[in-house]
């Protein structure tokens, strides 16, 4: 099916940030533009998803009136509408917590403009058809969030904006070799065409260098062992509504490229790259988790747990069943509620602070003030742990019957062990706020960051912990699609 509502997505939180930038003037009315603005891309995007779901054809624009593999395709199939649909969701409740947030950055003229564009950086390149395009969408989505993080209200702030840039530039770098290798090889850069030509000729001598180039591309976008080392600085010093989007959502495109080079782009060679992802999975699940108990900054704590987190997902997309796929899209967007309505909780404690600050040392005790933060707390740390009633839960109960399904007994009980060190670092984050007695009496300031946003998250993480059906049905949809590349090929290309 060709349609040109497959732009609304993308066209409007593009329009919507220019628009925004009119409204410089006018805070008040220019957030709840942003607010609304989103809400509207994410129920269009939530209404495209259904129709592809249901109909079982994805959506594609021909841009120019050219047909792919010459003109530039948008294409919206399942992964790309639900991972859409997941961003967009945590996306609108960062601009709610914003909006409630006593940062001083969130009333800079630009953020809510960056917010947006960071929006469409991300929105355009789970939708692209076209890889030089993705590359155009990734730097979009860097710049915005280099800004976002430059101007926090963190002194570090700026030193961890470098970093993110840098190490940024050299994926750009990565990619770009990348893009070039194939493009040398094949003469065409639209994903269909080109993942169909790589299956009919895979001797290309810059073939294996392209998958190892896209493969550190993408690990150091999702954080990936061993390239995480910016992401505990990046994410302590970020302002929280911006944080909590980084940690959330914004890592998933590098789920989004494992998941495309493996179903896609190289079907002949993905088991060598499942293999890899599999061994940088269990890794960043073990190494994750130790990190995480070992710090002390909260923020920082669950930086370390995106790396354990990311490499469960890592682990399902490197067993390569159905089973396990479905599970690692199901535990992608769950993540990233939960990560989300956890960041933002920890911003809301350390704006209670005197000096607002994330740090146990500043924090421990301030708890016994807080008493309904401290119950949000125990339920996001029920979730991060997989404990029912959560979806987090749901999630990990899909990866090992994936696991034990395809019997990978030894990485099960490496990861198993591991999920205990979930609910450790956790619990001793919990433990320390809310029942540990502080070293001196701490003042509490009277207002702080308002919790609608982690809230209504959380309460999303309930809700698809006790009705987990519809998307366990559309990750099973979605991954029967993955495994089908000659649908996709066959959609964008005719035939």
């Amino acid at each position: 099916m060709k349609t040109h509502l497959i732009l609304f997505p993308i066209l409007m939180p593009l329009g919507g940030a220019v628009i925004a930038m009119l409204l410089r003037h006018r805070p008040r009315l220019q957030v709840r533009w942003t607010f609304a603005t989103l809400l509207v891309s994410l129920a269009m995007s939530a209404s495209l998803l259904w129709t592809v779901w249901q109909q079982g054809v994805p959506l594609v624009f021909e841009g120019g009136g050219w047909a792919a593999p010459f003109g530039i395709a948008v294409v919206g199939d399942l992964l790309g509408l639900l991972l859409v649909v997941m961003s967009q969701t945590v996306l609108l409740s960062g601009v709610l917590y914003a909006w409630g947030s006593r940062d001083q950055v969130v009333r800079y003229p630009t953020f809510y403009p960056l917010f947006l564009m960071l929006t469409t950086g991300l929105t355009g390149a789970m939708l692209t058809g076209d890889l030089f395009n993705l590359y155009v969408f990734a730097e979009l989505l860097v710049i915005s969030g280099t800004v976002l993080t430059a101007v926090s209200d963190d002194k570090y702030g700026t030193e961890a904006a470098y970093k993110y840039f840098y190490i940024s530039l050299l994926a750009a770098a990565f990619m770009l070799l990348a893009i070039g290798s194939l493009y040398v090889s094949y003469g065409t850069l639209n994903m269909a065409d080109l993942g169909q030509r790589i299956a009919a000729d895979g001797s290309q001598p810059l073939l294996p260098v392209a998958i190892a180039l896209l493969l550190a591309a993408f690990m150091i976008k999702s954080a990936v062992f061993p390239f995480h080392f910016w992401q505990p600085d990046f994410h302590t010093a970020a302002p929280t509504a911006v944080s909590a989007m980084l940690s959330s959502v914004v890592v998933k495109l590098g789920v989004y490229g494992f998941l495309r080079m493996t179903t896609l782009l190289f079907v002949a060679q993905a088991e060598t790259i499942q293999t890899v992802l599999l061994v940088v999975g269990v890794i960043g699940v073990v190494f994750g988790g130790l990190s995480a108990i070992g710090t002390h900054n909260v923020k920082r704590m669950l930086a370390y747990s995106t790396l354990a987190q990311i490499g469960f997902i890592l682990v399902g997309i490197g067993w390569g069943t159905a089973l396990s796929i479905a599970a690692a899209l199901v535990f992608a967007v769950n993540h990233s509620l939960i990560k989300a309505a956890m960041l933002m909780l920890a911003g809301a404690v350390a704006s209670r602070a005197p000096v607002k600050t994330a740090a146990f040392a500043a924090i421990t005790g301030l708890g016994k003030y807080l008493p309904g933060m401290g119950v949000l707390f125990f339920l996001g740390s029920l979730a991060l742990a997989g404990i029912p009633p959560t979806n987090g839960f749901i999630s990990k109960l899909l990866l090992f019957q994936s696991g034990i399904a395809a019997a990978e007994w030894g990485v099960l009980a490496l990861i198993g062990v591991s999920s205990v060190l979930t609910l450790v670092y956790t619990m001793r984050a919990f433990r320390r706020i809310w029942w540990q007695a502080p070293d001196a009496e701490v003042k509490v300031k009277a207002s702080g960051d308002r919790l609608l946003a982690p809230i209504l998250l959380l309460g999303l993480v309930v809700l698809l912990g006790v009705w987990a059906e519809p998307l366990v049905s559309l990750a099973q949809a979605t991954t029967e699609w993955l495994l089908s590349p000659a649908a996709y090929v066959a959609a964008v290309l005719g035939g």
